[in-house]
Formats: C-alpha cells, sequence, structure tokens
C-alpha cells in the first residue's frame, strides 16, 4: 500500500506483508546523550566525550536504550495503529554506535502478519525496524512483535 492512500489509522486489515513505513528524524546532540545517560545509564562513556576517547567507542555515544527510546518515539509518529503500538517482545542490536550529530530514522517493514488464533479481534505483526543515520548506516536493528487490532464489525 502506497504510504499517500494509507487510512489515517491502520488496523490489521489494512496491512500486509512487505508495507513500509519510514519515520520522520530526530537530530541528536551530545546534551540530549548526556541528559538521557545522567537519568539512565550513567556511564562515561555516555556521559564525558573526554573520558569516552579512552573507552571502547573512541568518543562520545549514545547508549542503546537511548538509541531504542528514539526509536519507539519515532515508530508511533509513523505508524498510526490503531488503539496504539503495543510491544509483546522484540530482539534489538546496535551495528554501531549512535553519535552527537547523527540524524536518526526509522524504517519499518512488515515480515510477518499473524492472526490470532483465540481473539479474532487481534493479531500480531512483526516488524523490522532499522535505525539508521543521515548517512545511511544502521545504527539498530530490531524485529518486533507489535499487537495489532482488526477493524470492529
Amino acid at each position: 500500500m502506497d504510504a499517500t492512500n494509507r487510512p489515517e489509522r491502520l488496523y490489521l486489515d489494512d496491512l500486509a506483508v512487505g508495507d513500509q513505513f519510514t519515520s520522520g528524524t530526530h537530530a541528536l546532540d551530545a546534551e540530549q546523550i548526556v541528559q538521557f545517560a545522567s537519568q539512565f545509564d550513567p556511564q562515561p562513556f555516555h556521559l564525558d566525550a573526554e573520558a569516552a576517547q579512552g573507552s571502547f567507542f573512541q568518543g562520545l555515544a549514545a547508549s542503546g536504550w537511548h538509541t531504542t527510546a528514539l526509536t519507539m518515539r519515532l515508530i508511533v509518529k509513523s505508524m498510526h495503529f490503531a488503539k496504539g503500538v503495543i510491544g509483546a517482545g522484540a530482539e534489538v542490536s546496535w551495528p554501531q554506535p549512535t553519535r552527537p550529530g547523527d540524524v536518526l530514522k526509522v524504517t519499518s517493514t512488515i515480515i510477518e502478519i499473524i492472526p490470532s488464533r483465540s481473539k479474532a479481534d487481534r493479531g500480531i505483526v512483526i516488524l523490522e525496524c532499522i535505525t539508521s543515520n543521515q548517512q545511511e548506516q544502521v545504527l539498530q536493528r530490531m524485529v518486533t512483535k507489535v499487537l495489532c487490532f482488526r477493524k470492529e464489525s
């Protein structure tokens, strides 16, 4: 389905394997990285650019959980599932660090749709969500299961 022809709210019956959703962007800076890390992942390579130089990352890097949180925000704004984007599990990998100056974008592709056998009003949509930067480098790959509802009859 072409993005311009999509309904405002998406239901299970509106979706097909191969459908793609591309988010808007989010520009990330050092201040955001340090602020998130201060609250949720207070490690030197997320908090201090100088200390990060001598780390595995060889420079300030966003927490993977920060990248995941930003990914979720971008997904919610680009996939208008009726009743919300309700996660039911995910596998996440970070092939390279997210850095200050990166502009994040998420491309989500439906790879499987599994109608519920016991609840006719819903199903599971399996998505591959690729978070990339302005150079199209993959920063995060997530395969996630999302609960999606059918239209009420």
